[in-house]
């Protein structure tokens, strides 16, 4: 039954997927380092011990509120265009953590892999595999993605200006980097200073030379994989040629 607040008010049952959900909104607005099970606590109008109905320890909190973050990024469909799902999921994954800046660092440092984690990289492997990538290259494809992901993500979040300070912080950088001694950084600050450049780093770009480059690895892949049996197909022909005279 719904238990009742200090001002009479109905509060509906505690639940694990509440107690995450309210963390995350906790950190969301305070940040990581504010979360406490105290501050969940006081914040769900409960007994910091009724926490432990629903989560073991602070771990476990850590590791629930994760995984919720990571089932926010959906899953790439397999058999189908694995560029298009691969940059989808990219940019999902991006999203997602912009939304939750504090779980960048989280998810990449959690021992203890969620379902939502589980389902994330089972669909990617599997669509990687299912385009032609080996196991061993799917994973290298995988890996590489996500670094770009979270450490473009990471710096995102941790960069001290915003987009429409670059050109005016530009201007004040100039000085120090007198066209003399640092002549190609004074002329790539002058063209943002002009406008001729944002200075915006790009995430689309550094996700697209990683896939071009997965697409070439796996196109030199098929080519040798056609080679050798080509070169298979011959050197039984040669045999069968030799063993009837």
């Amino acid at each position: 039954m719904p238990k009742t607040s200090a001002d009479g008010a109905q509060r509906a049952p505690l639940s694990r997927d509440k107690v995450l959900r309210t963390a995350i909104q906790l950190a969301d607005a305070h940040g990581l380092a504010a979360l406490s099970m105290r501050k969940l606590a006081q914040t769900l109008g409960v007994e910091a011990m009724s926490l432990y109905n629903h989560v073991k320890n602070k771990d476990d909190l850590l590791d629930g509120i994760a995984d919720l973050v990571v089932a926010e990024m959906g899953v790439p469909e397999i058999g189908g265009d694995w560029k298009a799902a691969m940059r989808a999921r990219a940019r999902a994954a991006h999203a997602a953590l912009l939304r939750h800046p504090w779980a960048t660092g989280l998810i990449g440092s959690r021992l203890n892999v969620g379902p939502a984690m589980l389902r994330y990289l089972d669909a990617t492997v599997g669509c990687l595999h299912a385009a032609g990538f080996s196991y061993q290259l799917a994973d290298r494809a995988w890996n590489a993605m996500d670094s770009h992901i979270y450490g473009f993500t990471l710096q995102q979040v941790n960069f001290p200006l915003q987009p429409d300070e670059y050109a005016s912080a530009a201007m004040q950088f100039l000085p120090l980097i007198p066209a003399d001694r640092f002549p190609y950084m004074n002329a790539l600050s002058q063209l943002v200073i002009d406008g001729k450049h944002t200075g915006i780093a790009d995430f689309d770009f550094g996700l697209d030379l990683i896939l071009d480059g997965l697409e070439r690895l796996l196109e030199s892949d098929r080519r040798s994989d056609l080679g050798r049996s080509v070169d298979t197909h011959r050197s039984v022909r040669i045999g069968d040629v030799s063993n009837n005279p």
